[in-house]
């Protein structure tokens, strides 16, 4: 470990301590001397190593160290009481203002014996040497200041404070560290006026500014939240505070008004970045994504960079860049980044909606060709088996069969044509597509056998098609080759149309039936997709397809009504 990294490493509170030793050594003996300009010399580098305001191992530009520098040279250079005395409020107001914000209890006590002994040091050591007081003179007051006040520091050093490890850097509430510099400074020059003014001692006069600012300090808490009818400072202060943000929320209602009616990522950027420039602080911002890039305003000499996602944005300030306005600025890039992702998924999954519905008509309609490719290829063996003696009974079926056949790859090519017409069906007699059924599958390993059907009864039968021969030809080549194996067709019309095949195959296995009508199962002789196709378009035309029995020699399925 360098020695860098030992002394980042070390608590914060040792250096604090010793700090505040050093600056004891440089107060409470020979002020003027040669030593004293030492020690002190020495607190500005334990400051330095203390302060609360950069990162231990961070590099410091050039405009800091400048900075470092002259106030080294100001403190060992032109050291007074006067320079001392605004010192110490500088310090009890960086040490005190972050008391608030510590949630560590031994990292508080530690804060707190330090803000203790820099404010007992500026008002029982410094302000009498600075105002001649006799008090300054007291054996008393140099043994309590010398050796009693000695004891703070001692005890900061001997508090075990663990070293949060964290990647957030030092912070310093400005509001808080400037209140307490201001109350020190009208203590300070409170008890100065009253000393000379009324010609009194000064321990009376610190007393009397005391009360004074105490007795203040009760009435602005009054009116901070009072009960007789008046908002109070508070809640005028929180309106002024909530007016400043004003051109940030209408910002932020724009951006939520263009999430509801622009559909295109980047079209919605590109208004969002324009909307942009309506902040007070922005002159221009320039933006650029994985696929386009942009600027909106005028680039000026103040300009942060900052990404998020695939979205990068430079905002161009009419200002320099405070902590609090970067802060701001992330938090805009952040909220614009998480709405146009949420755009580009949007558009994905348009695509990919629009790209299933391509594929999901496709699967139904090569399930139709399938279909009337079988029913052609049962026709053309019904012709090859058949003799002259037959001729008469053939030409019949070919009468039957082939118009239905035309017919239906006619439906077919329109849906390949119009597929947003796909979905549509025309509506038949029950009894008509029940004739046109038994016909298409007059062979003796397919029985169809009809119940009461209403003559006003009528039914969608494309639907009831596609279904049927999806059901009796996976059963069928499931039973390929095995000798008895029968499909049994019934359907019935009574009220509502409801049509059962049923086979004497084996089962459809436990895992596949559980999800055989939820998307594609794995298959032999097709895509594994056929029943779920089937499930879902008797689903959107009010139909239900149910596998109603999974036993050994009865394996039945149902559509009916859902």
């Amino acid at each position: 470990m360098t020695p860098q990294q030992r002394i980042v490493a070390m608590p914060p509170q040792i250096w604090l301590g010793s700090m505040l030793l050093a600056l004891h050594a440089a107060l409470a003996w020979d002020f003027e001397s040669a030593w004293s300009r030492a020690f002190l010399l020495a607190h500005v580098g334990l400051f330095l190593i203390w302060q609360p305001m950069w990162r231990g191992e961070r590099n410091l530009s050039y405009k800091h160290v400048a900075l470092i520098m002259i106030i080294g040279l100001v403190l060992v250079g032109f050291t007074n009481w006067w320079l001392m005395a605004v010192w110490l409020a500088v310090l009890f107001g960086l040490i005190g203002g972050n008391v608030p914000g510590i949630r560590e209890r031994r990292h508080r006590v530690a804060s707190l014996l330090a803000a203790v002994y820099l404010l007992a040091m500026l008002l029982v050591w410094v302000v009498p040497k600075l105002f001649s007081a006799p008090e300054a003179n007291s054996a008393a007051v140099d043994v309590l200041v010398r050796y009693g006040l000695l004891v703070l520091p001692v005890l900061i050093i001997l508090i075990r404070v663990e070293r949060l490890v964290s990647d957030v850097p030092h912070a310093v509430d400005l509001f808080y560290s400037v209140m307490l510099f201001l109350l020190v400074a009208a203590l300070v020059l409170g008890s100065f006026m009253i000393k000379e003014l009324a010609k009194a001692a000064y321990p009376m006069a610190l007393a009397q500014t005391l009360l004074s600012i105490a007795l203040l300090l009760i009435a602005l808490s009054w009116l901070w939240s009072p009960h007789g009818g008046f908002s109070g400072v508070g809640q005028l202060l929180s309106r002024y505070l909530l007016s400043v943000g004003l051109p940030f929320e209408r910002w932020m209602q724009s951006v939520a008004n263009r999430a509801e009616h622009d559909d295109q990522p980047e079209r919605f950027l590109v208004n969002a970045l324009h909307d942009m420039l309506e902040l007070p602080w922005l002159a221009g911002v320039r933006w650029q994504t994985q696929v386009d890039s942009g600027e909106f305003g005028q680039p000026s000499k103040f300009d942060a960079e900052l990404s998020y996602g695939g979205l990068t944005l430079t905002f161009y300030t009419r200002w320099s860049l405070s902590p609090a306005l970067l802060l701001h600025l992330k938090l805009l890039t952040r909220l614009l980044a998480h709405y146009y992702d949420a755009k580009r998924r949007e558009q994905q999954q348009r695509q990919n909606a629009y790209a299933q519905a391509i594929h999901e008509t496709g699967a139904r309609l090569t399930h139709d060709v399938k279909n009337l490719l079988q029913s052609l290829t049962s026709l053309c063996a019904a012709a090859e088996a058949s003799g002259p003696e037959r001729a008469t009974e053939l030409q019949a079926l070919m009468n039957r069969q082939l118009p239905q056949i035309t017919h239906r790859l006619q439906t077919t090519l329109d849906k390949l044509r119009a597929p947003e017409k796909s979905e549509r069906m025309t509506a038949v007699k029950a009894s008509q597509w029940w004739e046109a059924m038994t016909a298409r599958y007059a062979r003796r390993d397919v029985v169809c056998s009809g119940g009461e059907i209403s003559p006003q009864a009528s039914l969608p039968g494309e639907l009831f098609d596609s279904v049927a021969d999806n059901l009796i030809q996976n059963a069928l080549n499931k039973g390929r080759g095995e000798a008895g194996f029968r499909v049994e067709v019934h359907f019935s019309c009574a009220e509502t149309p409801c049509l059962r095949v049923t086979d004497v195959g084996l089962p459809v296995p436990p895992a596949v039936a559980r999800r055989l009508f939820d998307g594609p199962v794995p298959s032999q002789s097709g895509l594994g997709i056929g029943l779920y196709q089937a499930a879902k378009q008797a689903a959107q035309h009010g139909y239900r397809l149910v596998l109603a029995s999974n036993e050994p020699g009865q394996v039945r399925f149902e559509l009916g009504q859902g």
